[in-house]
């Protein structure tokens, strides 16, 4: 299978060689899997009319692609998955609001109503990673995107924003998912 990953960083500036980045990237290589890990354009706001068309571009019609998204990067692969189809989606740190921040607000992401239904229907899975003590997204955020998705949903404790904040430079739980799922198709076939 020849499968390609990409992984979208938040907003902020945030560099795809900061945080778990690295370390998810070389996990899913050693499996085989084409990794797809740059810099966004506009990556202070992460704005929507920038960033939708940079996944597009960067996917080339892939179907057979999983998107794995941290804080910003998360709602652009929500908001990917409303016209979009995709293998799977792993998104960490996530919300569905602008949480009342002026960055959020130009993002563009929360100017129209969520297509929940469709976000379902075009990827066969949603895995999503959440925490009790995120100082940016209250944990109420999350739980509402795992129910209007039916995410396979993971709340941890003490793992803050799963960044900078909390110096998280690994994320085991990620690449074995992936290897998981990845395995079950396999299987199925």
């Amino acid at each position: 299978m020849n499968m390609k990953v990409m992984i979208i960083p938040g907003n902020g500036n945030t560099d795809i060689s900061e945080n778990w980045f690295p370390y998810v990237k070389k996990g899913l290589e050693a499996l085989g899997i084409e990794i797809i890990a740059k810099n966004m354009p506009d990556a202070k706001l992460a704005r929507r009319k920038y960033w939708i068309p940079f996944i597009e571009k960067n996917l080339d019609g892939e179907n057979d692609a999983i998107l794995i998204g941290h804080s910003s990067g998360a709602v652009a692969i929500l908001r990917y998955l409303e016209t979009h189809k995709i293998l799977g989606a792993v998104i960490v740190g996530a919300c569905y609001t602008d949480i009342e921040l002026e960055e959020e607000k130009l993002s563009g992401y929360f100017d129209d109503e969520w297509r929940w239904d469709k976000i379902k229907q075009n990827a066969k899975w949603i895995i999503q990673f959440a925490s009790t003590n995120d100082p940016y997204i209250p944990i109420e955020e999350p739980r509402f995107i795992r129910d209007k998705t039916g995410s396979e949903y993971h709340e941890l404790e003490n793992q803050g924003h799963m960044g900078a904040d909390v110096n998280k430079t690994e994320f085991p739980e990620i690449v074995e998912i992936i290897k998981r799922k990845l395995d079950s198709v396999k299987v199925s076939k």
